[in-house]
């Protein structure tokens, strides 16, 4: 699949790819048991070289950053998935200077492997491989990521109370700190998707089953991982992941406050825009008939869009403990339910993690990044303890 995208990719742009391709860049032996002085390092993973222009360069390939504590008391480590414009430095600390979730983990004995996805951040951008690259306005992040309580598009964005120094707009300094961060990203949601699987899969391939902690639009590549290889995927923490179900939606406030934007599927399987294994088989997303409910499953949530009954089912899925954790006030607090009804509807059965249910207040879609990020953190922990007994 990933020489397909990248053969793909460049014949779209006119390029040259020759026999070399074939040919894929040797990674290191990771420690299986970490020592003092192993603890922290960095490796690639995935990727081939291919010839561009007449240069010959890699591609497809993988950053991986890894942290152990000194004595790994967890029996599984944890990969941890950035999302849209995002990199691995959302989970390394915060934009005010305290810990980040990299560091809570170690603290209760995981090794953590932190990405930055293909085609983006400390992984390398290129174009001529892998198309268009966008990037998101202060705006965009300001109105639903950080200050959404001054913008008012969606009911629960006036609970947000947790970004540091809120309200998280220009002018604050974690705001601008954070907007800083943000890097381009590869334009392509599928493309994305049929680059970072392969990737993920030769990381979980080379450090062993792991437990895949997903952010915001990395969602899409944990379920597609744990479809997949739900021998690899010993569980799955989608943190607000990518969605609603099958359609994408635009917020506008007031009383009508969401629209769905076209008539396309943005994510044709559901959950995403690759195939999944569907039982019966799915030839083609055509054969997912899709209905919209009559009116949403709690008062300020959109109406699903599900699987019309009866639900092909997802046996792979359902393999792969799985929990969907959402803030209070984030604009995803508006659509998880749907998320959890399709899987659930297919079999899956995900847990949730709604964190106002347990007395987690005031959160936004950046929880790592807040200032109650440790609380968050000790929650999603001792959801994987728990389940890894």
């Amino acid at each position: 699949m990933l020489r397909m995208a990248l053969l793909g990719a460049c014949a779209l742009f006119g390029l040259t790819v020759t026999a070399q391709a074939e040919s894929k860049p040797s990674t290191p032996d990771v420690p299986a048991v970490f020592k003092p002085g192993q603890r922290e390092g960095y490796f690639f993973v995935g990727g081939q070289y291919v010839t561009v222009g007449g240069k010959e360069i890699a591609a497809g390939h993988m950053f991986v950053q890894y942290h152990a504590p000194t004595e790994v008391k967890q029996p599984f480590p944890v990969v941890m998935v950035h999302g849209t414009a995002q990199t691995g430095i959302n989970f390394l600390g915060t934009p005010d200077g305290r810990p980040g979730w990299v560091s809570h983990f170690v603290e209760r004995g995981f090794a953590v492997y932190v990405v930055d996805q293909v085609g983006r951040g400390r992984s390398g951008d290129n174009p001529d491989v892998y198309g268009p690259y966008a990037r998101l306005g202060a705006r965009d992040l300001e109105s639903i990521f950080t200050g959404q309580e001054k913008f008012d598009l969606f009911p629960q964005a006036k609970r947000h109370t947790q970004w540091p120094g809120g309200p998280g707009v220009k002018g604050n300094v974690a705001f601008d700190q954070f907007y800083l961060s943000q890097v381009p990203y590869i334009a392509s949601a599928l493309k994305s998707e049929e680059l970072v699987n392969p990737a993920l899969i030769a990381l979980l391939e080379k450090v062993g089953p792991s437990v895949v902690l997903t952010h915001s639009q990395a969602g899409v590549f944990g379920w597609a991982v744990s479809d997949q290889r739900p021998d690899l995927v010993k569980a799955h923490v989608a943190v607000e992941p990518n969605g609603p179900t099958f359609y994408d939606i635009k917020f506008k406030g007031g009383a009508e406050w969401y629209e769905r934007v076209g008539e396309a599927r943005a994510r044709p399987y559901g959950i995403t825009r690759v195939p999944l294994r569907f039982e019966p088989p799915v030839g083609s997303p055509a054969e997912l008939t899709v209905v919209q409910a009559d009116q949403p499953t709690r008062p300020d949530q959109i109406r699903c869009w599900l699987q019309a009954e009866p639900a092909r089912q997802l046996p792979n899925l359902a393999k792969v403990p799985a929990v969907i954790v959402t803030g209070e006030a984030s604009f995803r607090a508006t659509m998880d339910d749907c998320t959890a009804a399709f899987l659930a509807q297919a079999g899956a059965k995900p847990d949730r993690l709604a964190l106002a249910e347990h007395g987690i207040k005031g959160n936004g879609h950046m929880m790592m990044l807040e200032a109650n990020n440790s609380v968050v953190a000790a929650a999603i922990i001792d959801w994987i303890v728990a389940k890894m007994r």
